[in-house]
């Protein structure tokens, strides 16, 4: 089960990565991209691909965490949101910004990956 699991993210995250990603980022329209954080996270590779990586892997944690905590999830990406927009364009910012959450979504999949649902 543990196995299976971890090839299920693995193939989400290599076919989200894969995608081509010119116009869009994963968690918002480029076109409608308003906010100096959203502009450079659309015109730098490395940010897009950040955000990608961030939006796939939050929507696996989303579907193995019980109910109950989907909402202090959400609670917490919002903040995080929030903390991203006060980067502007700073590219260093934003990408120390991505490193800190990719780092706490990535710990939850590890304790889930370790503890169970299954």
């Amino acid at each position: 089960m543990r196995f299976q699991f971890f090839a299920r993210l693995a193939a989400a995250v290599v076919v989200a990565l894969a995608a081509p990603m010119a116009a869009e980022a994963a968690s918002f329209k480029c076109a409608k991209a308003a906010k100096a954080d959203e502009k450079m996270i659309c015109q730098d590779r490395r940010l897009n691909d950040l955000d990608v990586e961030l939006a796939v892997r939050l929507d696996v944690l989303k579907h193995l965490i019980p109910m109950g905590q989907r909402g202090a999830m959400m609670d917490d990406q919002a903040a995080w949101l929030v903390a991203r927009r006060q980067c502007g364009a700073d590219r260093a910012c934003l990408i120390r910004h991505y490193g800190d959450r990719l780092e706490e979504v990535n710990g939850a999949l590890t304790r889930i990956y370790r503890e169970g649902p299954f």
